[in-house]
């Protein structure tokens, strides 16, 4: 048995892999709260930017394009979070949106002033799960109305 030994190509000899992630943009003013979510949409596999403000993740959405947007409920002001998912919903690439609770039950939720149209997500320990698949249903919402709309026009 003579001859060259037969080498093994290596990951890096292999052309890049074109994987595609979904972006998600998560606009919460309270660190904690925001890297909390970004740890965990992140181990789940999307590609998390943060923003601790809304002209924040303004100029974050006029330089990058998201499949989806959160925003804090409560964050600088009451409506900052509302002008900035309609600031995102008029962006050529219209991402899926949310606004998200961290600090109050779904109960608590029914309380608050809100365009009944917005979906609402209330974040807690318990909760993990239902945040993941509401991330991956928006998403999937996304993209089938970009399916349609492509085949309609």
């Amino acid at each position: 048995m003579s001859g060259s030994p037969q080498t093994i190509p290596s990951a890096a000899d292999a052309p890049p892999r074109q994987r595609r992630v979904a972006r998600v943009l998560l606009a919460d003013s309270e660190l904690a709260s925001r890297l909390t979510l970004k740890s965990i949409l992140s181990a789940a596999g999307y590609a998390v930017d943060g923003a601790a403000t809304a002209a924040e993740a303004v100029a974050r959405l006029d330089c990058h394009e998201y499949q989806l947007v959160l925003a804090d409920l409560r964050s600088e002001s009451h409506e900052a979070g509302h002008r900035l998912l309609a600031y995102a919903r008029q962006k050529e690439f219209h991402p899926a949106t949310a606004l998200i609770a961290s600090d109050m039950s779904e109960t608590g939720l029914e309380s608050l002033e809100y365009d009944r149209d917005e979906r609402v997500v209330s974040i807690s320990d318990e909760n993990v799960s239902s945040l993941l698949a509401l991330a991956a249903e928006l998403i999937s919402q996304r993209a089938d109305r970009r399916i349609r709309r492509a085949h309609s026009g």
